[in-house]
């Protein structure tokens, strides 16, 4: 078979920081995030070493060098632009921020993609100079999906691509990335390179930078893969790739010197804090927060299953409480009809509102479902949900959410300083709730009286605005199956 080559004047090769922990890239942003947010802004030496602290005590990093860990801290500032520099300080990104509070991976991922451009500050100057210099001027995660929304006559998603063929048909070829060449005759050399059977260079590390994108894409849940072979676009996030699509948004810093294609090194790193000031601008015109309902559900029935039985988890101690004569608040009877599908809070906590129910339903005591109560956040009871045990006792469940494209750890979580302080006064009648709600699975962890188990040594806390705590879930806490309420 023939092997595909790009003519050589149009053949540059594109790069990016690439994450040594690729791998585990989503447990890895979501921990240092939080980790960047607990440290808060600091002189440059302190922050750099109270990062540097908390990524040692990642799990697998205890007797990892120096040098690893600083490369660490540095591709994730680079890349995700989670770190903002000032003259004499480092601070948490906007976008470090967003992720730590919201819980949200596949929102997190898809800002990332929206801002990402060549050229841009997520490599070295030289590197950047290199780009400025061939004139690149190219958003790979908007090129890609205006390709395959062309491939497909913009309806459906039954054509795919490969990483080899955005390789070296759109990230490696100056007609693309330099040239804005349109989707249209991009995607005839694609077709015209399968027609004729031609393959790609595969060695090495060759097509790593477009399979990241294209993998990222995915996390984003832009696209979806059934085998890591074909990616396709995933019809269902229609919206936000529109908004891809149409975006004029781009860091323009270099363009007079990318009009030139020349331009120097003092004026390419001028321009790095104005980057990170730019990918971590304000962005709530644009959003990208996930319908978790419509990301977890596996198909069209099982998104209005979902939808009907969140309803009725949410409606059921409504209704249990009119029954019996109590006065339902008009501030609760409020707060139920603001819940949106876009609150990974307002999904975790219906969700597990529906468990809590189900749960004492299935033991014989529906006269006591009228006790499960949400509660408004606003009340800062310490808690999220007020239950029984069918023996009458009352349980106090802090829920937790989180959303991502795979399972992650569950050895974590952070408590508020009320959220302590109630679990302090309540005992072991305080529960926490961690609930993982992902594409391939809803894990339900439960973690009592997280306040006796730090007193008895079970598990690790560090004051951090209230309570950072570490556990070994094999030891402590229990997994659950998340019952889904049926009226």
């Amino acid at each position: 078979m023939s092997v595909y080559q790009i003519p050589d004047e149009y053949f540059f090769r594109l790069h990016h920081v690439r994450p040594r922990f690729k791998g585990d890239i989503e447990n890895v942003l979501i921990y240092v995030a939080e980790e960047i947010v607990r440290v808060g802004e600091r002189n440059t030496n302190n922050f750099i070493a109270e990062v540097n602290e908390a990524l040692f005590q990642y799990p697998g990093n205890a007797h990892k060098e120096l040098k690893t860990i600083n490369n660490w801290r540095t591709e994730i500032s680079a890349l995700f632009g989670f770190i903002e520099h000032t003259e004499t300080t480092e601070k948490p990104g906007r976008r470090a921020i967003e992720l730590a509070n919201n819980q949200d991976l596949v929102e997190c991922f898809k800002v990332f993609l929206y801002n990402f451009q060549y050229p841009g500050a997520h490599i070295k100057p030289k590197r950047v100079l290199e780009q400025i210099e061939q004139g690149i001027k190219f958003k790979p995660a908007q090129y890609i999906l205006k390709l395959l929304r062309y491939a497909n006559g913009g309806k459906g998603n039954s054509i795919g691509i490969t990483k080899p063929e955005v390789c070296h048909c759109i990230f490696n070829d100056l007609r693309v990335t330099r040239d804005n060449e349109g989707v249209k005759n991009t995607w005839k050399r694609i077709l015209d390179n399968r027609e004729r059977k031609l393959t790609y260079n595969q060695s090495g590390d060759v097509i790593r930078y477009a399979g990241d994108i294209l993998d990222y894409l995915e996390i984003a849940n832009l696209l979806k893969t059934y085998d890591s072979r074909m990616y396709y676009l995933n019809t269902l996030e229609e919206e936000a790739i529109i908004k891809f699509c149409e975006s004029e948004e781009w860091f323009d810093k270099y363009d007079k010197m990318i009009e030139c294609r020349q331009g120097s090194l003092e004026e390419v790193k001028k321009y790095s804090d104005s980057w990170f000031s730019y990918v971590n601008r304000d962005m709530k015109n644009t959003d990208f927060s996930t319908d978790i309902l419509s990301y977890i559900a596996s198909s069209e029935e099982e998104l209005q299953q979902l939808k009907e039985n969140t309803k009725n988890a949410e409606n059921v101690g409504v209704k249990e409480l009119a029954k019996t004569g109590e006065v339902i608040e008009t501030r609760i009877a409020k707060y139920y009809d603001t819940f949106t599908t876009k609150d990974i809070g307002d999904i975790g906590e219906s969700l597990v509102h529906g468990h809590e129910c189900m749960r004492i339903k299935l033991g014989n005591r529906e006269d006591l479902i009228h006790l499960i109560k949400r509660i408004p956040t606003q009340f800062a009871v310490g808690y999220d949900i007020s239950s029984v045990e069918l023996d009458e006792r009352k349980r106090y469940i802090e829920v937790k959410t989180t959303i991502s494209s795979k399972p992650l750890h569950f050895n974590r979580i952070h408590l508020t300083r009320n959220e302590w302080n109630t679990a302090d006064s309540t005992r072991d009648r305080y529960y926490v709730y961690r609930l993982l709600l992902s594409k391939t699975e809803r894990k339900l962890f439960l973690l009592q009286d997280p306040v006796g188990l730090y007193k008895s040594d079970k598990i690790n806390m560090i004051p951090s605005n209230g309570a950072d705590i570490t556990f070994d879930p094999k030891n402590v806490g229990q997994f659950e199956e998340l019952l889904t309420w049926k009226n």
